[in-house]
């Protein structure tokens, strides 16, 4: 299989299938786009979970981790309240390492208000690079609960900041030595600095505020394999506009050293909103400094497309990321 995400298709016959709801407290189950699950704990109240990894050798590893799991939070409208930190290590990695990572947690935690509540630390030979898996708890009201699925046909599209702001950041980050080659180096300072941008928890409370229907923060597959996402798991078409999809200078320019295409690149710090008036919210996201634009809107049917002009792209579930090509 590729490096990367499971396929939809896989994920399907191999995943989904062998997994069977049983409890009723469980109120909602694992699904295609689908981040998180509930579980009731009272009559008006559930706890959400979620968990995903973090692979990599970038000194901010430990906060991108929190922040890609609080997102996932955040975007079911929930209050993120804890984590689970699990941190793989190569054998090569120091105790100054291991106290790096734990400092940027436990920093990225504290501007959120999340509780470190446990977790598992080791080294081992099998693996490269680090990796941190963190599971995050969070709490909402039952009636407030926002699933990625939750567009209907008619709904407006918001997307929040730019595409490709991780993966940028990463590849400004990893690869700062091949891009100078090229690029100048306040382009590439520039570009790593977006991970400041990485917590979308600002604006899915404005979103969930607001009335928004859906929400789902982009991950791998960058911004076409969210729109393919939000879009299946909510039994919908998409129609996107590429040209109103934000995107910075930097992102294009350092994904043309490397052949990537930005909108399939990984974009933790940017999501998409489902609702009713897409420019009213954009306004309220303004009033919060948060940059947004309308992009698409959900219609009837399946098909799921990009135009640009004259052109027309039809999506398809996002394979490999297009970060994983600066590895090879």
């Amino acid at each position: 299989m590729d490096i990367g995400k499971v396929s939809e298709n896989i994920l399907k016959r191999s995943v989904f299938k062998q997994i069977h709801h049983r409890r009723p407290e469980v109120l909602f189950r694992p699904g295609i786009g689908e981040d998180c699950c509930a579980v009731a704990v009272n009559n008006d109240e559930a706890l959400v979970f979620s968990t995903d990894p973090v692979t990599g050798t970038d000194k901010g590893i430990g906060r991108l981790a929190v922040h890609i799991n609080a997102n996932d939070i955040a975007s079911s409208g929930a209050e993120p309240v804890g984590i689970l930190a699990s941190i793989i290590l190569p054998p090569e990695a120091s105790e100054s390492d291991l106290k790096q990572i734990m400092a940027d947690i436990e920093d990225a935690c504290s501007e959120q208000g999340i509780e470190i509540m446990g977790g598992h630390t080791e080294v081992s030979d099998i693996v490269k690079r680090t990796i941190i898996n963190i599971t995050c708890v969070g709490k909402v009201k039952k009636d407030r609960f926002i699933p990625t699925g939750g567009l209907s046909a008619g709904d407006e599209i918001v997307m929040t900041k730019w595409a490709g702001l991780e993966g940028t950041s990463i590849i400004a980050a990893e690869k700062a030595g091949i891009l100078r080659r090229t690029l100048p180096d306040e382009l590439i300072e520039t570009a790593a600095s977006y991970k400041k941008y990485l917590s979308v928890v600002p604006e899915a409370a404005v979103a969930a505020e607001a009335g928004a229907t859906a929400m789902h923060d982009i991950t791998e597959g960058g911004v076409f394999g969210a729109l393919w996402e939000i879009g299946a798991a909510s039994g919908t078409g998409i129609i996107a506009d590429l040209r109103k999809i934000p995107i910075k200078q930097e992102t294009v320019e350092i994904c043309e050293v490397f052949g990537i295409n930005p909108y399939m690149l990984v974009s933790s710090g940017s999501m998409l909103i489902g609702c009713l008036h897409g420019n009213e919210l954009v306004e309220k996201l303004a009033k919060k400094g948060i940059p947004a634009a309308v992009i698409g809107r959900a219609t009837e049917g399946n098909d799921r497309i990009i135009i640009n002009g004259d052109e027309t792209r039809y999506l398809e579930p996002a394979l490999s990321d297009e970060l994983y090509k600066i590895y090879k």
